[in-house]
């Protein structure tokens, strides 16, 4: 039995359509989690939320996790994580003065890109990353436009610094990971100034920002009631829900990485230095340590299945498809349109080379598809100098796939690890665990290894014809460099 006295560590995680808390213990042992729906409107083009909504299910949420872990219990800190790129405006009291704008609101895309030139491409240099027009910079700008009031120091926030200020009872700083995709500069935990005059926003109105797991304020007395939290629970400044991800999976060590295969495909990874490039979708958060966190999200992922095979139980499918042998087709599986990663294609539409022999055959090549897109994703962070040879952690729901998993390994001729407990809430109570230390010695205690995945090389070198064919179709397209060397499969081992 657990020790009684042992701390908890909170990690909160608010998604689009829920909020969950974990409260774990130092071995990652997870004492206690709860839930609460979140909802929201969309419309034209527009999604947004209320932000009332958000404090009133982060309560809810908390309330269920404490009562289960034991409300006696001393809390070391708590850490919280939101979706990428939704903002709000807010008064210095942390009133909401409108709904936020989620981070698939598209009403500001049009303007984006006379924005983000405006800035200057030396400004993007230092931010690391070149605003794509779905990034919340723009979405910044067009509330600093409609929402702030002159002369009130009315503020522009993230869902999670708006949060994290009502834990505290008053604002705090934001964290670069959050504010990456609004132009702050994780290197210098600043809002560089060419970014700020092209949003045209007063500087003040931007939160002030602050390094991932540094402590920002403590739980108020307020937010106590709400959430069962003990008040003066320290509080640290969290990542996005990507990178709380990453921390759950315990990939944090230079070389290791985590690929996460849900609706689109992720792979986020560790390096000592940066590695960007806008011509593969590639940037990098900074880390709690001061390390670089590379990665990108590719349009390909398990969602295609959905797309593709409407009405089919993935299941009966594994149980008939032939995924040890190439399919009779080679597969680009891409349900929608355009691609970011592995190459930036706008115009990249999936396709198939050949001619499926059945349904079985045609799922066995969607899949296989999905694998071999992974492969290139590896390939092409190992020739931007992305280190790629340490253990590779799966995690998301087609992990839950056992066959998709296994030909995923044998792809990449290499072993996969899935850790036991992926949620970004976890990942959040792991980094409230860090106390400013790093964060892989925290993992190495608290992340656990529910099963490993080996490589069956026989299997890989049968199908490595069908990866050829399509990186040779996808440079013919011109949407990708020539294909990569015959030894590039070796060097990911």
């Amino acid at each position: 039995m657990a020790d009684p006295s042992a701390p908890l560590w909170v990690g909160i995680d608010v998604g689009t359509q829920g909020v969950r808390a974990v409260a774990a213990l130092d071995d990652g042992t997870v004492a206690g989690q709860g839930a609460a729906p979140l909802r929201g409107t969309r419309r034209d083009g527009r999604h947004e939320q209320d932000p009332e909504h958000w404090w009133e299910a982060v309560g809810a949420a908390c309330r269920t996790a404490m009562e289960q872990a034991g409300a006696r219990r001393p809390v070391g800190g708590a850490a919280l994580c939101a979706t990428s790129g939704t903002v709000l405006a807010a008064d210095r009291a942390l009133r909401p003065l409108g709904p936020a704008l989620m981070y698939d609101d598209g009403r500001a895309a049009a303007a984006a890109e006379d924005l983000i030139a405006a800035a200057g491409e030396e400004a993007w240099q230092r931010v690391g990353a070149r605003p794509q027009p779905s990034w919340a910079f723009a979405r910044l700008a067009l509330l600093g436009r409609r929402a702030l009031r002159p002369g009130r120091g009315d503020l522009l926030l993230h869902q999670a610094d708006f949060l994290t200020g009502r834990l505290n009872g008053a604002p705090t700083a934001a964290d670069t990971s959050h504010a990456l995709k609004s132009g702050a500069d994780p290197m210098a935990a600043a809002w560089p100034d060419p970014v700020v005059e092209a949003m045209g926003v007063p500087p003040v109105a931007l939160p002030a920002l602050t390094v991932p797991g540094r402590p920002v304020g403590t739980v108020c007395a307020r937010a106590a009631a709400h959430t069962a939290l003990p008040q003066g629970t320290p509080i640290v400044a969290g990542m996005t829900d990507g990178c709380a991800a990453q921390l759950a999976s315990g990939a944090l060590e230079p070389g290791r990485w985590n690929a996460v295969l849900g609706t689109t495909l992720v792979l986020k990874g560790t390096s000592e230095q940066r590695i960007s490039d806008g011509a593969s979708g590639v940037y990098s958060h900074r880390s709690p340590d001061g390390k670089w966190w590379p990665g990108g999200a590719s349009s390909t992922g398990a969602g295609v299945l959905a797309s593709a095979f409407p009405g089919t139980d993935p299941a009966s499918m594994d149980a008939v498809a032939d995924l040890d042998r190439p399919a009779s087709a080679v597969v680009y599986p891409l349900a929608g349109h355009g691609e970011r990663f592995p190459f930036a294609a706008p115009q990249a539409r999936g396709f198939t080379l050949g001619a499926p022999a059945d349904e079985a055959d045609r799922y066995a090549a969607t899949l296989q598809g999905v694998a071999f897109v992974e492969r290139l994703c590896f390939e092409r962070l190992a020739e931007l100098g992305a280190p790629v040879s340490g253990p590779v952690r799966v995690t998301g729901g087609a992990v839950a796939g056992a066959r998709w998993t296994q030909l995923r390994a044998d792809v990449l001729g290499r072993a996969l690890e899935v850790p036991e407990n992926t949620a970004p809430a976890f990942g959040m109570a792991l980094l409230a665990a860090c106390g400013g230390g790093p964060p892989e010695r925290v993992a190495a205690r608290m992340v656990r290894i529910r099963a490993t995945v080996e490589p069956r090389a026989e299997v890989g070198e049968r199908l490595e014809g069908a990866y050829r064919r399509l990186v040779e179709e996808l440079a013919e397209r011109g949407w990708t460099d020539a294909p990569a060397g015959a030894g590039a499969r070796r060097g990911l081992r």
